[in-house]
């Protein structure tokens, strides 16, 4: 009973933490142009 009250917190802050790096990867442009580097391999110069 003792490792719940330690690993219930934990399991959230992961969570919260996983929800907020995702949510900034989206709002910071991370996934914008996902092609973009294979195109640039296929088409250098």
């Amino acid at each position: 009973m003792d490792i719940l009250l330690l690993l219930v917190p934990l399991s959230i802050g992961l969570a919260l933490f996983v929800i907020l790096a995702l949510w900034w990867a989206v709002h910071s442009d991370q996934f914008e142009e996902l092609e973009q580097q294979g195109h640039q391999i296929l088409h250098s110069d």
